[in-house]
């Protein structure tokens, strides 16, 4: 029932891709162009993978557009679900199509997954079923403001047993990173920040991979820092 934009003629006409408050002119945000989001990243790499595997799945919560599955759900309609705004059903959902041997992705934002905390807990990794979770809006997310912003997955989906969670640096490693979840046989949560990625190019063929292992960027004697996701180039 809410009227997006009110007062704002493009944001009216357009209420998803002018869904947030950053700066327009004229219906065209600000600014010169940037690398490609992580959420089209993943898009991309989706897509590919859906290509070569029948057996994957894409579901979200009334996000498709979001989190980047509008293209996924234009070319495999029949395999593609939007359950509406219950993440918690999503997530049973998912568990019931891998178990018939699917691989499902669930495509959420960070902070709305919370709301399926006992489904992921429960129904997917005490069962140890091989779904993956695309986690988007990981961290703070600026303009999509307070409601949004996702802190918390990294302290929620930790302790869960079976679960495997993580975070790409650049656009490279989130392509390796959901490559590596359709081997896995467990389930996987990759999360992800709102916006653009740093720029890799080119980007390279996903593959798998090594579970458990850093990489040493930067030899030291004094003190060990140790980067995750995005935050390894502020290092």
């Amino acid at each position: 029932m809410t009227v997006k934009g009110r007062g704002f003629a493009p944001a009216e006409a357009d209420a998803v891709k002018l869904h947030g408050v950053s700066p327009k002119r004229n219906g065209t945000i600000a600014g010169i162009a940037e690398p490609p989001t992580f959420t089209r990243v993943f898009s991309d790499w989706l897509l590919a993978a859906a290509r070569r595997d029948r057996r994957i799945v894409a579901i979200t919560a009334a996000m498709p557009d979001g989190t980047g599955l509008s293209a996924f759900a234009r070319e495999f309609p029949h395999r593609f679900f939007d359950v509406g705004i219950a993440e918690a059903h999503a997530v049973t959902f998912a568990a019931g199509l891998a178990s018939s041997g699917l691989l499902p992705v669930v495509a959420i934002y960070s902070t709305f997954l919370q709301r399926a905390y006992d489904s992921i807990l429960h129904d997917v990794c005490i069962q140890n079923l091989p779904v993956i979770f695309a986690i988007d809006r990981a961290g703070f997310v600026g303009e999509d403001g307070r409601t949004h912003h996702g802190l918390f997955d990294l302290a929620y989906l930790r302790c869960i047993p079976n679960l495997l969670v993580m975070a790409p640096a650049d656009e490279n490693e989130l392509r390796h990173m959901f490559q590596t979840a359709l081997t896995a046989g467990c389930p996987v949560a990759i999360r992800y920040p709102r916006g653009s990625g740093i720029g890799v190019a080119p980007l390279e063929p996903a593959s798998p991979l090594p579970i458990g292992r850093a990489a040493i960027l930067r030899e030291g004697a004094d003190l060990a820092l140790i980067g995750v996701g995005p935050t390894v180039y502020a290092l």
